[in-house]
């Protein structure tokens, strides 16, 4: 049996940017991103924390350290600056290695430092 499990999260990101007009996704430092073991173009759960929307988008790599946290496109709808969010993204594997499995996870300050 497979199931989804948790894999990575990015707990309470601070929205730094948001671009309408651009190809929808999610910006995000690549110190976050590996931090919390997600890559580029890996499809995520995004949770605004202010106002409990939820939307699924990818991941485009942002400048290390720059503590870039942006919703692109429709997404930029979801959120304004400084809303916080969790980023979330799952993993589908066997029942039993689940059982096992640590998901890789992130906790940042207010200015998305990881902590």
């Amino acid at each position: 049996m497979q199931i989804e499990i948790l894999k990575s999260k990015i707990h309470n990101a601070k929205v730094t940017q948001t671009e309408l007009h651009y190809v929808g996704s999610l910006t995000l430092d690549e110190e976050l991103m590996n931090a919390a073991n997600l890559i580029e173009g890996e499809k995520v759960l995004v949770v605004n924390n202010n106002n409990g929307e939820r939307l699924e988008t990818y991941i485009i790599k942002g400048k290390k350290g720059s503590k870039i946290v942006c919703l692109n496109g429709a997404a930029a709808r979801k959120a304004q600056v400084g809303d916080t969010i969790i980023v979330i993204s799952f993993a589908i594997m066997d029942f039993e290695k689940a059982k096992n499995f640590k998901p890789s996870l992130a906790f940042v300050d207010t200015e998305n430092t990881l902590i």
